[in-house]
């Protein structure tokens, strides 16, 4: 398949996966089965982005344009893609920038995810024979003559042993702060909730980390939060709650609350799950110089930063590490 073939190919998905067919309702409901984080309105979230912001022609010509995609790809290399599994279709935007460079994809799916890209894939392959090839599903990825791999901080090592001496693109833990005046407007704490509260908050572009000025009033943010409040019927996330609340009870530690997130002052920009940190600052440059070179820092949001709302919508070429995939798969040792 050459690139304007692949393209068209793709903007059919973007359209199936915006649509109502029984087959793909029937696979986001086996994938919140397989994996309880695994909700409805928040795989139809992460779907929706990809199809309508990733997924159309004119983005896809303009993303492969600036890639400098050929249009033929003589000699495609097989390219290992090791997936993470712990928010909805996390995998698929390296898969994505495989298949659009023309190179073939050997994709070792994580076993949290494993249920709707297979899906796409055969549904893409019904469509269109030729492109089936261009992408598979391995347990081993020995035949990989390049790798892109996401994981934790301890599994990168291991990608590191393993795949080091290869081309490769190697990622880690990573996460979101954001930076707060204390002016912002309650549409902007709104948008605060969802850059918190997504997915659980378990994707590396979610905000687990505040800093606020010094007499920061947390009440108008505790209110937008509620934004969320259904997440505590989720037992998941309720039992996760409870543990962090009872920890920090039975430790007599200071925290607040709005019986679903839990605020505590701490330095680590990680939080647990159901739970935020926040620090206090005098200057804001106090924290953006240091901040700005962090190496677990994939995003930070706030007044003349990335707008408060938008760090769940990347666009197609804000790479999930700073390092431009297509880029890479574009290298002269690739070709």
């Amino acid at each position: 398949m050459n690139l304007p073939q692949r393209i068209s190919l793709l903007v059919r998905l973007g359209q199936y996966l915006l649509g109502q067919e029984a087959s793909w309702q029937e696979a986001k409901e086996r994938a919140e089965q397989h994996n309880g984080w695994f909700t409805q309105p928040f795989i139809d979230h992460a779907v929706h982005h990809i199809a309508q912001h990733w997924l159309t022609r004119e983005v896809l010509e303009q993303w492969a344009a600036g890639g400098q995609v050929p249009l033929e790809r003589n000699n495609p290399q097989k390219i290992g893609i090791v997936m993470a599994g712990n928010i909805p279709l996390v995998g698929f935007h390296d898969w994505l920038s495989v298949f659009i460079s023309g190179q073939l994809a050997l994709v070792k799916l994580s076993s949290k995810d494993a249920v709707l890209l297979p899906h796409l894939f055969e549904k893409m392959a019904t469509w269109e024979p030729a492109c089936i090839p261009y992408t598979k599903v391995a347990e081993k990825l020995t035949e990989a003559e390049a790798f892109i791999a996401t994981g934790s901080n301890n599994s990168s090592r291991y990608f590191s042993y393993y795949f080091g001496k290869y081309p490769h693109i190697i990622r880690k833990n990573r996460t979101a702060a954001a930076l707060l005046t204390g002016k912002e407007s309650t549409s902007e704490l709104q948008g605060l909730a969802d850059d918190i509260h997504l997915y659980f908050g378990m994707g590396c572009r979610n905000v687990t980390k505040l800093y606020v000025p010094v007499g920061y009033d947390f009440v108008p943010l505790l209110e937008a939060l509620k934004k969320y409040a259904h997440l505590s019927d989720h037992h998941k996330y309720k039992n996760n709650y409870d543990y962090q609340l009872a920890l920090h009870i039975l430790n007599k530690s200071y925290y607040m609350t709005n019986g679903t997130l839990l605020l505590v002052e701490n330095p680590s920009l990680f939080a647990p799950i159901s739970q935020l940190h926040y620090e206090y600052y005098q200057v804001p440059g106090e924290v953006l110089t240091p901040l700005g070179a962090h190496p677990d820092l994939q995003c930070l949001t706030g007044t003349s930063l990335l707008p408060l709302g938008s760090s769940q919508h990347p666009a197609i070429d804000d790479y999930a590490d700073g390092v431009n995939t297509l880029v890479f798969l574009n290298k002269e040792m690739l070709n």
